[in-house]
This record gives structure tokens, sequence and C-alpha cells, in this order.
């Protein structure tokens, strides 16, 4: 049976509720080693809070933007890869939310905004090409890659849980960026890739503390 738009209305609306308010469902275990806990002082708990309550509105907004893209594509096979990637970066959203819980950090309190911005990204960059969308992933993973490296180098040394986790997602993040390269995904203009820093930039200053 065809999809009607209405139909793609309600399910974008459903999985932009599931990704915001419901408790997500990883279908990889979490990467974090139980011989190697982490035992933080107050100020590493919030320093380490902070940077995963970043990590997960990255990939809140990973959903939002897999979403749209897959909303706007005209062709079947794309929108299979977008809901597929999707699902993938799932097991990041659960990871994220499991390890803020286990710091005792929330949220950030504007997921509903981020969502609703990487949401209309997604919308854009699918409206203006199929090789444009894809290529929006990959300077999108490419930058996020680059983030949870910095990432990385900011976490305390001790915090093996919150390390284990970063590094298997930017590792993720590396192979999302090849695949969508291997589909065709074109080269973004200079400008347009610094533009996307500067919003990160910023979306990572303010979830930082929001």
């Amino acid at each position: 049976m065809t999809q009607t738009t209405m139909d793609t209305l309600f399910i974008a609306l459903d999985e932009a509720l599931r990704t915001i308010f419901a408790e997500p469902l990883k279908v990889m275990p979490c990467p974090t080693l139980p011989y190697q806990p982490s035992e933080l002082s107050s100020t590493e708990t919030r320093i380490a809070g902070a940077l995963m309550r970043v990590n997960h509105v990255g990939e809140v907004c990973a959903q939002a933007l897999y979403a749209g893209q897959a909303v706007a594509t005209e062709s079947e096979s794309l929108r299979r890869h977008f809901k597929k990637a999707g699902q993938e970066e799932t097991n990041h959203l659960a990871w994220t939310k499991q390890r803020l819980d286990e710091l005792g950090a929330r949220p950030s309190l504007l997921n509903p905004l981020w969502y609703a911005g990487a949401f209309g990204l997604g919308l854009v960059a699918g409206k203006l090409g199929d090789r444009l969308s894809l290529g929006f992933v990959v300077e999108t993973e490419k930058q996020v890659e680059a983030h949870l490296a910095s990432h990385l180098e900011r976490l305390p040394t001790s915090d093996h849980a919150s390390r284990a986790i970063v590094a298997q997602m930017k590792a993720d993040e590396a192979s999302h960026a090849l695949e969508a390269e291997r589909l065709g995904a074109i080269d973004l203009p200079d400008p347009l890739k610094d533009l996307m820093r500067g919003a990160a930039k910023v979306m990572t200053m303010v979830a930082h503390r929001l």
C-alpha cells in the first residue's frame, strides 16, 4: 500500500517523540568494560556529564537528520539506507543516555529544539538532491568524528566507561561517512562546511550547559 503524505508526517512525528522522550533501545551492548571501573571525583563527574550530554545531543540530531533525509528523498533504496543508518545510530543514543544516568547528569533541556533544527536540515539537504544529501552526511560525520576525538582528549583519563563509548562512536561515524561516499556523495562547498562548523560550535557550547 502506498504511503501517503499524512502517513509520512505521523511516522516522522512518532520517531521524533520516541527519540526525545522514550528510553532508546540499543541493539549492540554498551562498549564499556566491567573490569575497568570508572572512579571519578565530583569535578571529574561534572566534566564527564557535560561532555556526554553534548554527545547525547549529537545523537538526537543524528536521528533527526537521517529522518529528515529519509522523508525528502524520492529514492526508495536511499530511503532504506537513511533509515538503516538512523537505526544504527540508536545504539549511540542509548549508550550516551545510559552513561548520563550513571553520571547523574541530565539530557539537554533543548533536545526538542535540536531535533527540530536537524530534521529541517535533513529535509533541505534531501530536497537539494541525493548526492548533495549524502555529501551532507559525509561532512557531518567527519565533523562529528573530529568532535569525538577532542572529547577523548578532554574526558578524565579515569573515566573508562565514557571513553569506551566515545571511541566506539568515533569508529562508527567514520564508517557511516565511508558508506555515504560509496553511495555517490559529492564534496560540499567550503562555505557550507564552515557554516556547519559554526552551527555545531554554537550547539556544543549551549548543550554543554543546558
